[in-house]
């Protein structure tokens, strides 16, 4: 087994304990459970929905076990899957990060609905901010490849394009998790600050993608590559 091989199954193993932590977590509440869950929360953090006992005990594990197994599928049928593996590790981490943020938001549904006084809106901001913080560190070292990144039809069309859009992206991302540790101290509708910079990410490097594929020379050159050749 080589060493990059036997560091993605440790990542991944590591991210299955902590489904499995849910899964537990889950299971020893069980009894103490009310027969509805409280499992949604408007902007201020008042509940507006439930779901019964059952599909709240289960719903988060399993979309996080669902996931966990869609990533790990993804890089073993990506026709450019050579290019995945030049940026595995970051990838890998990702899965984790994100993992863990699922699980947290489901620890703290569970303590809620056994009485603890757990604010979930806060939590899941300052954990979205995490996540957004570690997809900024991503992005850059994205390849291009058919599922994972800023995927245009201007960015999988031309790799500077890709790798410009991407690098945006990336600083994008961070400053959008920076907003949000802001939003953590507004008190009500945090979860807009949150929200909100990650439809503007989502919106300017489409954008980007878009006005760099139409700049390009005639050639498919990079019409900024010689000025930034010259700095």
């Amino acid at each position: 087994m080589t060493g990059p091989r036997l560091s993605t199954r440790l990542r991944f193993g590591a991210a299955a304990l902590l489904v499995a932590v849910g899964a537990a977590a889950s299971v020893a509440a069980a009894p103490d459970l009310p027969a509805r869950m409280v499992t949604t929360w408007d902007a201020a953090g008042e509940p507006t929905g439930t779901l019964s006992k059952t599909a709240g005990m289960w719903l988060v594990p399993g979309l996080a076990a669902g996931l966990l197994g869609l990533f790990a599928l993804l890089p073993r049928i990506d026709p450019l899957r050579e290019n995945v593996a030049a940026f595995r590790v970051h990838y890998d981490r990702f899965v984790v990060v994100l993992t863990a943020f699922l699980v947290a938001l489901h620890l703290s549904v569970l303590a809620v609905n056994l009485g603890y006084a757990v604010d979930v809106t806060t939590l899941a901001v300052a954990g979205g901010a995490a996540l957004f913080y570690y997809l900024g560190t991503l992005l850059p070292h994205v390849e291009p490849n058919w599922f994972v990144g800023i995927r245009t039809p201007w960015t999988l069309s031309d790799d500077a394009v890709w790798d410009r859009t991407h690098a945006l992206g990336g600083r994008l991302f961070k400053l959008s998790a920076l907003i949000a540790v802001v939003g953590l101290f507004v008190g009500e509708y945090a979860v807009y600050f949150l929200v909100g910079p990650a439809l503007a990410t989502a919106a300017v490097t489409a954008a980007y993608s878009y006005v760099l594929y139409a700049r390009r020379g005639d050639d498919g050159s990079d019409p900024d590559a010689a000025g930034r050749t010259a700095k």
